[in-house]
């Protein structure tokens, strides 16, 4: 996605696992750098390396990156850092912060680590030759809500809520002797390259997994060569992307964050930040009356000529963010 007039915040994607035994001492000096370029958003450090989304003024997050890259704290292990960029008319998020975690992308298993030992990465033009081969095992490591909007031709759905439930996937469902051939898939490419880790940390050994996510082949596959179906959910204001990365038909739902397509926003379940047909009938009447008052303010605001804090669900501003990253 380009910049445009109206699009002056950049947000920045970034992640790379790599060995950081020093991670608690890196989380000062880059919550400094972020905060003195006016940069907002989430970073989380651990053992294995860094995971993060900000968001700030092109030239502002253009600084903060060359600081991560180049600064001699970080003794050239972010020197290739790779990130995706997205642009937003408005700031997506209230605060920055730098967590210490565990996992920088939470599989919830101690010892898996890319950074021991990781399966084949494929390149986004080798990708289609690969999955086509018949023997191929194609699994989606995504949440489920992401999957139902757009996967890969013949991919596999495991179903899973959050990435932990991914170990319970492969017990269940796969077997070293007798599936030798999985390639495996996500939105930007970090959980797939860490469950490829664990598949070999299993005993599996042709482990495949598409390098920089689905993004990456979007923006590099030609559409009519493509074999993905759908749009691909995104976890910053565009909601779901198409080829090219262009912004896609999807909403979403402000109570239970499933993406909508424009049909499901005329059903009659669904209510502008209140439900939709995915949440309607599992709301609370508590939650369901929080919601339907919290609307009410935000007509209020609007009337006034104002913008209600949570007028829009800016995906990082709470506690949203982080689980995202870790999830």
């Amino acid at each position: 996605m380009s910049q445009d007039s109206t699009h002056k915040y950049l947000t920045a994607a970034l992640y790379k696992f790599v060995s950081l035994p020093d991670y608690k001492a890196l989380q000062e000096p880059i919550q400094a750098a972020c905060e003195q370029n006016n940069i907002k958003g989430t970073i989380l450090l651990a053992e294995e390396g860094i995971n993060g989304t900000v968001a700030g003024l092109p030239a502002d997050i253009n600084n903060t990156l060359t600081y991560l890259r180049q600064n001699l704290v970080f003794k050239g292990r972010f020197t290739d850092l790779e990130h995706k960029e997205s642009y937003a008319s408005e700031h997506p998020f209230y605060r920055m912060k730098v967590r210490l975690k565990k996992e920088i992308v939470t599989l919830g298993v101690p010892g898996v680590s890319p950074t021991k030992k990781v399966g084949t990465y494929v390149k986004p033009e080798d990708w289609n030759a690969l999955i086509s081969d018949p023997d191929i095992i194609l699994i989606d490591t995504r949440n489920d809500y992401e999957v139902d909007i757009g996967t890969f031709k013949g991919a596999i759905n495991p179903k899973t809520t959050t990435f932990r439930e991914f170990p319970e996937y492969v017990a269940k469902n796969l077997d070293k002797t007798k599936h030798k051939k999985i390639a495996m898939f996500c939105t930007g490419g970090i959980r797939c390259e860490k469950a490829s880790s664990y598949m070999m940390d299993q005993g599996f050994e042709g482990v495949y997994h598409l390098q920089g996510g689905i993004l990456k082949y979007l923006e590099t596959v030609p559409e009519e060569k493509s074999l993905w179906k759908g749009e691909c959910f995104v976890f910053d204001q565009r909601v779901a992307v198409t080829h090219n990365l262009e912004i896609g038909g999807y909403d979403q739902c402000y109570a239970c964050r499933h993406p909508l397509s424009p049909e499901e926003m005329h059903s009659v379940q669904y209510a502008p930040g209140i439900s939709c047909p995915y949440c309607y009938d599992k709301l609370s009447e508590e939650k369901r009356a929080s919601l339907i008052e919290r609307q009410k303010q935000v007509a209020l605001a609007k009337q006034r000529g104002k913008t209600h804090i949570g007028s829009k669900q800016k995906r990082g501003s709470s506690k949203t963010l982080d689980s995202e990253l870790e999830s």
